[in-house]
Formats: structure tokens, sequence, C-alpha cells
């Protein structure tokens, strides 16, 4: 044995490793680059993805946000206008109360100034009636050749007009 335990030779080892490293490179440059750049990309396009997603997100809440600060404006205006209408609604009403007691007054007072007016026709009438009564006995009387049996004649008649209870 020339010297090299375990049978070991040292230029094929030497040429072993030479073909590792060749392999080893050729791969590097073939394979990992390439693959290392491609999951730099992936991972970039991951990353630009989220950050989008994100960014999305956020105008999603403030548009969110928004729409409900737009909303509460209009329940405020809905609910002011309720009551502006509420409002006219109620003052509708009383002018129209107060219209109707108006009216009601007034058809009170015409009522009270029509029986006014026929009291005082009836009260007018009777007083001609009641003239024209005396007249008509006091040309009796006069006419008359018995003036006390004309007289006695008249106050019967009286008597007989005149309801009982009232004398």
């Amino acid at each position: 044995m020339s010297g090299i335990p375990l049978n070991i030779d040292w230029q094929q080892i030497l040429l072993h490793l030479f073909n590792f490293a060749i392999l080893f490179a050729g791969l590097y440059f073939l394979l990992y680059k390439p693959v290392k750049n491609f999951m730099a990309k992936r991972e970039k396009y991951y990353k630009d993805m989220q950050e989008s997603a994100d960014q999305m997100l956020a105008e999603a809440q403030e548009s969110k946000a928004e729409y409900e600060t737009k909303l509460a404006e209009a329940d405020k205006e809905i609910a002011g206008r309720k009551k502006a209408a509420a409002e006219e609604l109620e003052k509708m009403r009383r002018t129209r109360e107060k219209e109707a007691e108006d009216e009601a007054k007034k058809i009170v007072s015409d009522a009270k100034e029509e029986a006014r007016a026929m009291r005082t026709q009836i009260v007018d009438g009777a007083r001609k009636e009641i003239t024209e009564m005396v007249e008509q006995a006091a040309e009796k009387i006069l006419l008359s050749e018995d003036v006390s049996t004309t007289y006695d004649a008249f106050l019967d008649a009286a008597e007989r007009s005149v309801p009982d209870g009232e004398s």
C-alpha cells in the first residue's frame, strides 16, 4: 500500500468536489436565483394586494362613516320636518277651532238678533191689535146707546181673552 489508507483517491475526491462546485454554481444560477426572484415577486404581489385591500377597507370605512353621518343628518332633517309639520297641523287646528268658535258666536248672535227682531215685531203687532181693539171698543161705546151694557160686554170679552192666572 502506498500510504493512502482506506483506499481514498485524492484526485477523485477533488474531481468530485470540482463537479459539485460546478453543479452548485449551475444550479445556483439556473434554479436558485429564478426561484428567489419568483418568490420575491410573489411576496411583493401579495404585499401589494394586502396594501390595496387595506386601502380599500379604509376607504370603505370612511365611506361608511360618511354615509352614517349623512344618514344621521337626514334623520335630523326628517325629525325637524316632522316637528314643523306637527306644529303647522296644531296651528291649523287652533285656527280652525277659533274660526268655528267665531262662527258659532256669530250664529248665536244672529239668532239673538233675529229673536229680538221677532219679539219687537210681535210686540208691535200686539200693540196694533190692542190699539185696534181699543179703538173698536171706543167706537162701539160711543156709537152705542147704552154705554153701560157695551162697557160690561167689553169687560166680559176682555176677561175671556185673558188666560187664568194673569190678571
